[in-house]
């Protein structure tokens, strides 16, 4: 696992999590890709009992969420660790269709979550 960049778990253990090989079962590849996915940026990953897991939530039917890695991005470029991205993407915020990032992500608003993440660097 040397390389890939890890958060710590902030989430609620009532969020579903994927260990790394059902993540690549979901996205049709294989658990190397999957890592080299971490490296990249385009998910996230903590350890939870063990394990490395994803939160389920990052994905949909077709694959990952459109604009998380994006989102991921930005984040990374306003100095958030990723223990901070995690917290971020689903923490509550009233305002946002879905109520936290990461579903308002899901449900295709993706410009909003990226103007909020990138007017947080200010």
């Amino acid at each position: 696992m040397s390389g890939i960049p890890v958060a710590d778990d902030v989430l609620d253990t009532a969020i579903a999590v994927l260990p790394l090989g059902e993540v690549a079962n979901v996205l049709g590849t294989s658990a190397n890709k999957v890592r080299q996915m971490l490296r990249d940026g385009q998910l996230i990953a903590f350890k939870r009992d063990g394990d490395l897991c994803v939160p389920g939530a990052f994905f949909v039917k077709d694959g990952i969420v459109k604009g998380l890695a994006g989102t991921i991005t930005v984040l990374a470029d306003s100095g958030f660790s990723r223990t901070e991205m995690l917290r971020w993407l689903f923490t509550t915020d009233d305002s946002l269709p879905g109520s936290t990032p990461i579903n308002a992500l899901r449900t295709s608003h993706g410009t909003e979550v990226k103007r909020r993440a990138q007017a947080m660097a200010f």
